[in-house]
């Protein structure tokens, strides 16, 4: 079981706030969806929770201090699957996977036969388990993002943030990947994914922290939050929402 729990975060990057004056607490067993528009401070607000971006305000993470922890430690707790990554090296998508046992191996070791059973079931739970032998810098968009939120999971960390784990997927691994995030959560883990497909937020979330110009504009239930006026006042957008979390897109507000 994990919490994160941050008190007024702020984030300046050369003269600019990006991320200002954020509280959140986040519990175990909950799916959450961190969603703005292009600009919003999304990508800063989940790296700053890391450390790996200097900011005001406190964080903590299991009650402790997050600047308490060691790099390893945080990483054991809190698996991280940023955005856009470029992959260099020709390895396997399998040894590219068992990167994410890291956190747990001593300098120079050995993956143990416990760490290979983690490997081969993140694999099998991202749908990239035929992709073993494959060179990572060969795949497609799709199967290569697919393969790092693998890696993701490999940690086996009890939460998971995940920087737009969407991108590239097409839309039918796109709600495999949202049924796989939602398991996690149910299984009682902490999900946090930044995420721009409002119908798949309002759909598959238990709770939504929405960012403009980097502060919160809402947070709550999708229900609560989703609604006419702020995404009126958000996105610029008119919306159906419908039963059962149905949230469609429709049109710019001009």
């Amino acid at each position: 079981m994990v919490t994160v729990v941050a008190d007024a975060l702020g984030v300046t990057l050369g003269q600019r706030h990006v991320v200002r004056d954020v509280s959140l607490a986040w519990q175990a067993g909950t799916f959450v969806g961190v969603l703005g528009p292009n600009g919003a401070g999304k990508s800063t607000l989940v790296r700053a929770l890391l450390g790996l971006l200097p900011h005001s305000g406190t964080v903590a993470i299991d009650g402790a201090p997050r600047a308490a922890l060691s790099r390893a430690e945080i990483a054991r707790r809190i698996a991280y699957l940023p955005q856009g990554q470029t992959l260099h090296w020709p390895v396997t998508v399998e040894r590219l996977v068992a990167l994410g046992r890291l956190p747990h191996l001593a300098p120079f070791s050995r993956l143990s036969p416990a760490d290979r059973d983690a490997v081969a079931a993140a694999m099998a739970r991202a749908d990239v388990a035929h992709l073993a032998h494959r060179t990572a810098t060969e795949l497609s968009g799709g199967e290569r993002a697919r393969v790092l939120l693998a890696r993701a999971l490999a940690v086996g960390a009890p939460a998971l943030i995940a920087d737009e784990p969407l991108a590239s997927l097409d839309p039918a691994h796109q709600i495999e990947g949202m049924e796989l995030l939602r398991a996690q959560a149910d299984a009682g883990g902490l999900v946090v994914a930044v995420l721009h497909d409002l119908t798949l937020a309002a759909r598959f979330c238990d709770r939504v922290l929405v960012l403009a110009n980097g502060v919160v504009a809402a947070d709550g239930t999708p229900r609560d939050v989703l609604t006419p006026a702020l995404l009126a006042q958000v996105y610029g957008i008119t919306a159906f929402a419908g039963e059962n979390g149905l949230l469609v897109p429709l049109d710019r507000i001009r």
